[in-house]
């Protein structure tokens, strides 16, 4: 007959048994979710991905309170809210604006929290690799980035994108605003790190924030034509990302309407079967780049 003492230990070994086999399972479906978070990006169902994609999310953060330190997880929430953001509740708050302009302002507001939510989760996930990173950004940038690495870059990227969405939609909020050196220092640390990340991402962001500087720095259509020469190299013409950023950032201040229009219709011919990886990208940003046609009386004087 077993002693008491004999019981506690099984006991205590059963429970422990218990928390690691769940600890292990948590981490295994943790990494899963975390590698197939590219699943959608071949898509070819903007409305399908939009339906699935809250669930997914939700799902990501559900993981998160387990495994709050997840660095895959965490670039997954990033990346994930600010594609949702951008695709499913900035872009058609812009549609709307004609027929219901409350409607579009409460939507773009409810944008820029999702884009906050993403910018949280990308500054946890470089926290977790670098230690004080939150509290060093702020105050001393070139500092909480000296450490970081290439691998850091997915990182880097999807904290900027963010960041960067969120305060062009709060230009009233002067704290929000007051953090763009800290964007700008993310994404040319990205820049140097790895300036073909996903094939020039990072050169079509940087069109438009050259652009958004351009009050402030001379020569910033100079620089951001160079940004989306490079754009177009790095994704051998298969993108209509770069296209689109550049019609919208530089020729509508340039008021060239031919450049526009040339850009938006060469957009429009890309092929979204060419690179399955692009294909739901392309397919948002040709559906961008109809809009913007079809509304360019509202961007030039003539």
């Amino acid at each position: 007959m077993k002693t008491p003492a004999a019981f506690l230990f099984i006991s205590i070994a059963v429970l422990v048994s218990g928390c690691s086999l769940k600890s292990m399972a948590v981490d295994a479906l943790a990494d899963a979710i975390a590698e197939s978070s590219d699943s959608y990006a071949s898509d070819d169902d903007v409305a399908f991905v939009g339906l699935a994609s809250p669930f997914g999310l939700k799902t990501t953060e559900g993981l998160l309170q387990e495994v709050p330190d997840h660095q895959g997880l965490l670039l997954s929430a990033a990346r994930g809210f600010t594609q949702y953001a951008y695709v499913y509740i900035e872009q058609p708050a812009n549609e709307i604006e004609d027929f219901d302009v409350q409607l579009a302002y409460a939507e773009r507001a409810r944008a820029r929290h999702m884009y906050l939510r993403a910018r949280d989760y990308g500054l946890r996930g470089l926290e977790a690799a670098h230690p004080a990173f939150i509290e060093t950004i702020y105050r001393d940038p070139q500092k909480a980035l000296a450490k970081t690495s290439r691998k850091d870059v997915p990182s880097l990227y999807w904290t900027a994108a963010a960041w960067a969405s969120a305060i062009s939609l709060a230009k009233d909020d002067p704290a929000l605003v007051a953090d763009l050196p800290a964007v700008e220092a993310l994404i040319k640390r990205a820049l140097v790190l790895d300036e073909s990340f996903d094939r020039g991402a990072i050169h079509v962001f940087l069109i438009s924030y050259e652009m958004s500087q351009s009050g402030l720095r001379k020569g910033a259509a100079d620089r951001a034509r160079e940004h989306f020469q490079r754009a177009l190299q790095l994704s051998e013409g298969l993108q209509a990302a770069p296209y689109v950023a550049f019609a919208e950032a530089v020729t509508i201040p340039e008021q060239n309407r031919h450049e526009y229009e040339r850009l938006l219709q060469r957009a429009l011919v890309v092929e979204v079967d060419a690179n399955p990886e692009w294909r739901l990208a392309n397919l948002v940003m040709q559906r961008r780049a109809r809009w913007l046609l079809a509304h360019a009386d509202n961007a030039f004087l003539e």
